[in-house]
């Protein structure tokens, strides 16, 4: 069963699953060793590896007596060409706009204050 963007997108969600997605780019490791740095029990990070498999962002095997984890690359490829399609719109630099604006005043004779207290800028994210 292909793992929906919707749950791919909720693993992703939790800063604790995007650090052991993280911590696995360097090679597949053991849940105790996956577990380690992380302040909380063993089941409940069982519990986000649980997450990270069902979106299919992980894969788990047995191992001897261990249970071992491994990236897999390929399942964010939807989420990731879902975001491009939005890569044609540019990021607003907004340091370069209040720069653009102050040129555009100073030949007004109208300085950034001014502008700043007559009209505002609406970012919406």
């Amino acid at each position: 069963m292909q793992p929906t963007l919707d749950t791919v997108f909720a693993a992703l969600a939790d800063p604790t699953r995007r650090r052991i997605l993280t911590m696995l780019l360097e090679d597949d490791m053991a849940v105790t060793d996956v577990a380690e740095p992380f302040e909380m029990s063993l089941a409940a990070v069982s519990k986000h590896l649980m997450i990270l498999t069902r979106a299919g962002l992980i894969s788990q095997e047995k191992r001897g007596r261990l249970k071992w984890c491994k990236l897999e690359p390929d399942a964010l490829r939807d989420a990731s060409i879902w975001m491009q399609s939005f890569g044609q719109f540019e990021a607003i630099n907004l340091d370069a706009f209040e720069r653009f604006l102050e040129a555009e005043l100073d030949d007004t004779g109208a300085g950034i204050d001014d502008a700043k207290a007559t009209s505002a800028v609406r970012i919406d994210p």
